[in-house]
């Protein structure tokens, strides 16, 4: 290995950093929503859609780029994706004019954080075991925290200048990362050489590996509530300003307000990284899953609130929804046997996502079934769907608990 990259920490923060980086594209649409569905005239549901469309493009990218990880160099599978996120970036600047454009742009932005997300996890859990690689998992997961923060602050900071400058300007950070990780980390082979052709897409031992598949579905869970949340969190804070009729009352300070609560998401993970180690890693889970499911029910409803009450409302729901986030994830590469490990991932990213492709459109339908966003009434059902999943997965997991005490 490169000497620029041979300690533990090191190896942590240049892959934190490029993740930062190749993430400069991810909120910049649903920062700039409330102005993109002005000037497209798109109904809500089709806001939604767009903002899913996103994770539909990260859907389809993931099995195959995260599952080649166990096959091929990993280096490489990061710089194409990282191409692909600039590209989508660019497109959007260059060429979105409306709904089936931005469909367009936004799969290819999202397919290309399918190339550096669970990839650049690959390459850290290949280097630590033990403890290293729970407290790396810890803070390289909280890092996509920070890079929504940073993309969210960015898009909001040049929306000013036209949306698509915040575009252009989203595309330098995947130029950027690809390169980084090129060439700081060294070609690695794969743990096992000998895979049949089709072996690498076959996702049954997986399926067998029920340790393995209960983190998998718990994070399918907390990506519903967590990406629909990201997702319509700055209209949210725009439609509660609105109510207030606050001077603050603005696209900019909407996505700011959004920006600080992810900023301070990723501290949720690492703190509930270290609760699990501590507490036991299916409690913590448990209690998180329990406390977000029941926030999701109260959110929505505090639109009319000052936007002070609004903001930490929303802040420590976001907590709770961050909290089980490093345990899921740490959970499931403990849990994953090594030479499978990256199709247990590409599964994990796979459902995970595939919720976050749901929930933004779910959130979008609820709204407009309800009465649009300029009702209270329907924001507030539309947060609750949020919490469904992770109130029903609590649930049972208390009812299997009575069941079967330890």
């Amino acid at each position: 290995m490169n000497h620029s990259t041979s300690s533990p920490v090191r190896v942590v923060l240049l892959l934190c950093a490029t993740e930062i980086l190749s993430m400069t594209g991810f909120a910049t649409y649903p920062a700039l929503l409330p102005l993109l569905q002005s000037e497209w005239q798109l109904t809500n549901s089709a806001a939604g859609l767009v903002s899913g469309t996103f994770f539909a493009g990260y859907m389809a990218a993931v099995p195959v780029l995260v599952s080649l990880t166990d096959r091929i160099d990993t280096r490489r599978i990061y710089l194409l994706a990282t191409a692909l996120a600039c590209a989508g970036s660019l497109g959007f600047a260059f060429f979105a004019s409306g709904l089936l454009s931005a469909l367009a742009f936004q799969a290819l932005v999202g397919a290309g954080l399918a190339g550096t997300y669970m990839p650049g996890l690959r390459i850290l859990t290949d280097h630590f075991q033990g403890p290293y690689q729970s407290r790396g998992i810890a803070f390289y997961t909280a890092s996509f925290g920070f890079g929504t923060t940073a993309s969210l602050l960015l898009a909001g900071a040049l929306a000013p200048l036209g949306w698509q400058w915040a575009f252009v300007v989203a595309a330098a950070g995947p130029l950027i990362a690809g390169p980084l990780v090129f060439f700081n980390f060294p070609a690695a082979a794969p743990r096992r050489a000998a895979f049949q052709p089709m072996a690498i897409f076959d996702f049954r031992p997986v399926l067998r590996n029920r340790e393995a598949m209960g983190y998998i579905l718990g994070y399918a869970a907390h990506c519903w509530e967590l990406f629909g949340l990201r997702s319509w969190m700055p209209a949210f804070f725009a439609f509660s300003m609105g109510l207030t009729a606050t001077s603050t009352s603005s696209l900019v300070n909407a996505a700011a307000l959004a920006a600080w609560v992810n900023f301070l998401g990723p501290l949720a993970s690492i703190f509930g990284n270290e609760a699990a180690v501590r507490c036991g890693r299916r409690r913590l889970i448990l209690v998180a899953m329990a406390a977000s499911g029941g926030l999701a029910l109260l959110v929505g409803f505090s639109a009319p609130l000052p936007i002070a009450v609004v903001f930490t409302l929303v802040t420590i729901y976001f907590l709770m929804v961050m909290g089980d986030s490093a345990a899921l994830t740490a959970g499931l590469v403990a849990a994953a046997a090594a030479e499978r490990r990256g199709a247990a991932m590409a599964l994990h990213s796979f459902l995970g996502f595939g919720a976050g492709f749901v929930a933004p459109l779910a959130f979008g339908a609820v709204l407009d079934l309800v009465g649009g966003n300029t009702r209270v009434t329907a924001w507030g059902l539309a947060f609750a769907t949020l919490g469904a999943w992770c109130l029903i997965g609590s649930f049972i997991s208390l009812l299997r608990r009575r069941r079967c005490p330890p």
